[in-house]
């Protein structure tokens, strides 16, 4: 079911019901009537689109929970006095969802409804003003993300070739999951990559199948597994019923053609076979663990990317945000990987320090080394000489010696020059022998 049928069911039936007072609904006709111009003109739409009717559908829950909040009382008739409390008791979690947990998006309520366009149809723009004085709209972004290990653990659960593509396209190109249903065959392009020479997919992402914050580009595929599930999928054929002949329904696999949708299955099937995988495989979000979901997938895929060393801007393309967006900053701050490398470069200088100390330290023991060798061979030569002159066999040669040395200087005296002569002494300091 399109979001375009859901909203016209999902509103013919909120303004038609009874336990809603008559005032509050002609106020709901009237708001819904003026968004619907507003989303037409500020996109410069002919007609709505299927993103336009997403967002419309959203403010169908938002004004039932708010009217609910209120008693039901004529919102015109509410007073500044109830508006706060009603703000307070959010805020306190003293109103909780279904679940019995404080609403996580109360900035939704707060600038989607109480400070815009419905409770001005009522008047109450002044009320809410001084009843939300303390609300500032400075978001507080939630961290909440699927890791890797969990993004595999629920792999391993998964039986189908759509389910398969479909879960690795949401961690590998990171894409709102109702964006992944609208695709066809044609906006995938199998392709050899030129720096790698890997071959990979390059996903085609319209802008009609995306949020309108999000930019229409092309991704190409990371992993190998996302174009493995691929390859599979266009050889298997997509999936279609049929009646045998004792009228059973079956199903069986037809070749793809260009405009068909890659997925015959929509986001409620989606959610369904999501929730179910999160359940049997235990996995929860980090770091507070809660119920995954789709999106925790695109979340988780940013932090391992970012933890693999991307930087912030490539990112943020790749998400469909601008390369500013401050989108991550939130879990930049919760990964602390910046903080991580700073820390890991310091490590690796004080390293490098060490490396360079221990190699001064090897050359000196080095150095070391070779002298006591030079001295050792010095000892053992002089041992050599002095058992020599001990064994009396160094006696002559210490005589012709100082024989020489006399006659030098007598050459000298006579000659009044210099008179060099190389005369070979053992090194000892006193000679002893017996005559």
């Amino acid at each position: 079911m399109t979001f375009m049928e859901r909203y016209s069911k999902s509103k013919d039936k909120f303004l038609k019901d009874k336990f809603i007072i008559k005032y509050n609904r002609d106020l709901f006709k009237k708001f819904f009537e003026w968004e619907e111009e507003k989303l037409k003109r500020q996109n410069g739409l002919p007609r709505l689109d299927e993103s336009s009717y997403k967002t419309l559908y959203t403010y169908i829950n938002r004004l039932r929970n708010v009217n609910q909040w209120f008693k039901n009382k004529p919102w015109n008739k509410l007073t500044e006095k109830e508006i706060k409390q009603v703000y307070n008791d959010l805020e306190d979690g003293k109103i909780t969802n279904r679940a019995g947990k404080r609403f996580i998006d109360r900035r939704g309520y707060y600038n989607k409804v109480f400070k815009a366009k419905p409770f001005k149809l009522a008047g109450l723009h002044d009320k809410v003003e001084n009843a939300l004085e303390f609300f500032t709209d400075k978001s507080k972004k939630e961290v909440r993300f699927v890791n890797e290990d969990g993004f595999k653990r629920m792999h391993s659960f998964l039986q189908k070739p759509q389910h398969f593509v479909l879960f690795w396209l949401a961690w590998d190109i990171g894409e709102n999951i109702t964006s992944f249903l609208e695709l066809r065959v044609k906006h995938f392009k199998r392709q050899i990559n030129k720096d790698t020479k890997e071959i990979e997919y390059l996903v085609y992402l319209p802008e009609d199948t995306l949020k309108r914050s999000r930019q229409t580009r092309s991704e190409p595929t990371i992993y190998p597994e996302t174009v493995r599930y691929l390859d599979a999928l266009f050889k298997y054929g997509r999936e279609v019923e049929y009646r045998d002949e004792k009228g059973h329904i079956r199903r069986k696999p037809i070749p793809y053609k260009e405009d068909d949708f890659v997925f015959t299955f929509k986001y409620r099937q989606a959610l369904q076979i999501f929730q179910s995988v999160a359940k049997r495989s235990g996995v929860r979000c980090e770091p507070h663990g809660e119920t995954p979901s789709w999106k925790d997938l695109r979340s988780g895929m940013a932090c391992h990317l970012f933890a693999q060393g991307w930087h912030v801007e490539d990112i943020n393309l790749r998400l469909g945000h601008s390369p500013q967006s401050k989108w991550l900053q939130a879990y930049i701050n919760y990964l602390a990987v910046n903080r991580k490398r700073v820390i890991k470069t310091h490590y690796d200088n004080n390293l490098e320090d060490i490396k360079n100390e221990l190699e001064e330290s090897k050359q000196r023991e080095k150095l070391t080394g070779k002298r006591l060798e030079r001295q050792k061979q010095d000892l053992d030569s002089l041992k050599t000489e002095l058992d020599a002159i001990k064994n009396g066999k160094g006696f002559m040669t210490l005589i012709s010696g100082l024989v020489k040395q006399e006659m030098a200087k007598a050459f000298e005296q006579a000659t009044e020059k210099n008179f060099d002569l190389v005369i070979q002494k053992p090194e000892v300091q006193s000679v002893k022998y017996e005559m």
